[in-house]
């Protein structure tokens, strides 16, 4: 990494240098317990970590507000709510990226970024993906497949063998892994048990996703059989009976994917056997109860998925994109999905393995982003803005994996997805240019501790806190602005020994307001026309001293990245 601006590497304090103040009373001592693991984060907190605060080794004294605060945060830092799982910081590749392993701009900004988690292959190009294959399919599969739609149409399969530069091979994306210190989450092609000709197309799909363990070998531990096939849009969603040699129905059910999930499962553990490694294996479910108007299929599918293959599955795979599709969405509605989101799912998905009697599993939010459009929503500081309250939402409501929608994508007349300019976006915007979400995400990680620890808000509009501790004993703030007027903003940190000084970045959108493209950071912004300013690593902390309280402005539509030192 080019540098550092507050967690991860132990080192000096300017604070240490200050005379130490008064024996810290009772009701001020630190005592925090960590909770039972919540079951919804299992063994995702395996990759666990303490964090070590670190002040900003750049920063700028700055004159907090005088007179009355709008907001009174209580952050109580003996009430751990969750430790917080590394793996909720992830983020998906695909195979449309190009063999990126030779962009260092990317590779630079992937590592800064620090994900711990990328997903492959890729959406629903996963149920068309031969990982063993260089430019052809196995001769076992048809030529055409279903659309949405219901109609016959050519289908261009994927292959992990292939090397041009358009794509990104298998090969080098476990190279990927390896430049950016992440790990992987792979999903296995289930489609090719429903649309395979074959005689036994179930355990020939099935042996293709062991063999695909076997030659893994360790490497990646969780695994999804499948992607969205509940969904028509999904390869083997339909297929042609006529063409099929052990008599599957045309059209999926959850019951038919549970019965198959679990010869799957079957041979990737035997194969994770025989290499020695250990492997988790996710099934789909969908995260919210069905609309009326959507097919039987879904309606059915928890059902069928839960009550053939509940207990077998290791996690739970649910998706979201949180606004409503195709849809011209406002600031304001976007980041209010990302508060009620998080907590319907879990809630959802409590309920759903209650009632058909299941245990309850870690549960993995493996896409995620929103789908606003028309606006250019998804590269604007509003998309960032959401994705730092969908971390702190995420981490409160205990989900164990997340994986942010994607990478890299495509402009399409700024619906892009990606966190980063593919090399198609118009201005002369660099290519792998970093969006807002990407600062955002950035500091976010920077900042929070490795405890998330209760917060609580009082008077004012539109004022989120997430608050965390550092098992170093500093506190981590996030604090979110998602109104558009200012807030005068007063922290009280109870159980804690508060040390001389406060650090923190504010997080704004550029000039021109509304979806603007840019992000300002402690009032600096991108040299070009998107983004932000390419110096995060090292750019000047905002720092104050305690001694008349922790004092902080959130301007409209803000985030503020808080850390508190303590003695």
């Amino acid at each position: 990494m080019i540098a550092i601006c507050a967690a991860t590497v132990s080192c000096k304090k300017a604070r240490d240098a200050a005379p130490s103040g008064p024996a810290i009373p009772v009701d001020t001592a630190s005592n925090p317990v960590d909770p039972q693991t919540a079951a919804t984060i299992g063994f995702f907190l395996d990759a666990w970590k303490p964090r070590t605060f670190t002040a900003p080794a750049n920063s700028k004294d700055t004159i907090p507000f005088s007179g009355k605060a709008d907001v009174t945060i209580t952050i109580d830092m003996n009430k751990v709510v969750t430790k917080v799982s590394p793996c909720l910081f992830g983020n998906n590749a695909n195979t449309w990226m190009g063999q990126v392993i030779t962009e260092p701009a990317l590779i630079q900004y992937i590592t800064d970024l620090s994900p711990h988690i990328i997903r492959a292959p890729g959406g629903s190009i996963s149920d068309v993906y031969f990982w063993n294959q260089s430019s052809a399919p196995p001769p076992d599969v048809p030529d055409s497949l279903f659309d949405a739609s219901g109609h016959k149409v050519p289908v261009g399969y994927w292959y992990g063998g292939n090397t041009g530069s358009w794509t990104l091979s298998l090969k080098n994306y476990y190279t990927l892994l390896q430049q950016t210190g992440s790990t992987g989450i792979l999903t296995v092609n289930y489609a090719y048990a429903r649309y395979g000709t074959g005689p036994h197309p179930v355990q020939t799909a099935a042996h293709l996703a062991a063999d695909w363990v076997r030659y893994d070998h360790g490497r990646t531990k969780y695994w999804e059989i499948g992607n969205e096939d509940n969904g028509t849009w999904e390869a083997g969603y339909q297929i042609d009976p006529s063409k099929n040699k052990d008599g599957q129905p045309a059209i999926i059910t959850g019951k038919l994917y549970g019965q198959q999930f679990k010869v799957f499962a079957d041979s990737m553990r035997a194969a994770a056997e025989e290499t020695g490694a250990t492997i988790y294996i996710g099934a789909q479910l969908l995260e919210a109860q069905p609309a009326s108007w959507q097919d039987a299929t879904d309606q059915s599918w928890n059902e069928g998925v839960l009550t053939t293959a509940g207990n077998d599955a290791d996690f739970f795979i649910v998706h979201d994109y949180f606004t409503p599709y195709n849809t011209n969405s406002n600031a304001d509605a976007i980041l209010a999905t990302a508060v009620s989101i998080p907590s319907n799912v879990v809630t959802y998905l409590a309920q759903q393995v209650s009632l058909y009697g299941v245990t309850p599993k870690p549960v993995a939010l493996t896409e995620w982003n929103i789908r606003a459009t028309g606006a250019m929503q998804n590269v604007s500081y509003i998309a960032g803005m959401h994705a730092a309250i969908t971390l702190g939402e995420l981490i409160k409501n205990k989900f164990g994996e997340a994986s942010r929608w994607d990478l890299a994508n495509g402009w399409s007349n700024g619906d892009d997805q990606g966190m980063f300019n593919i090399g198609d976006e118009p201005g002369g915007t660099p290519k792998w240019n970093p969006r807002p979400a990407f600062f955002y995400l950035y500091f976010f990680q920077q900042c929070f501790g490795d405890r998330m620890v209760s917060a609580t808000v009082q008077g004012g509009t539109g004022i989120l806190c997430y608050a965390s501790s550092f098992s170093s004993g500093d506190a981590g703030v996030v604090i979110v602005n998602k109104s558009a007027s200012a807030q005068k903003v007063k922290l009280n940190v109870q159980h804690f020994s508060t040390g001389n000084d406060y650090y923190w970045y504010t997080l704004t959108g550029g000039a021109g307001g509304g979806f603007s493209p840019t992000v300002q950071i402690n009032g600096k912004g991108p040299a070009g026309a998107a983004g932000g300013p390419m110096d995060y690593a090292t750019l000047a902390a905002y720092r104050a001293g305690t001694k008349n309280g922790i004092l902080i402005t959130a301007p409209p539509y803000s985030v503020i990245y808080l850390q508190v030192a303590n003695k």
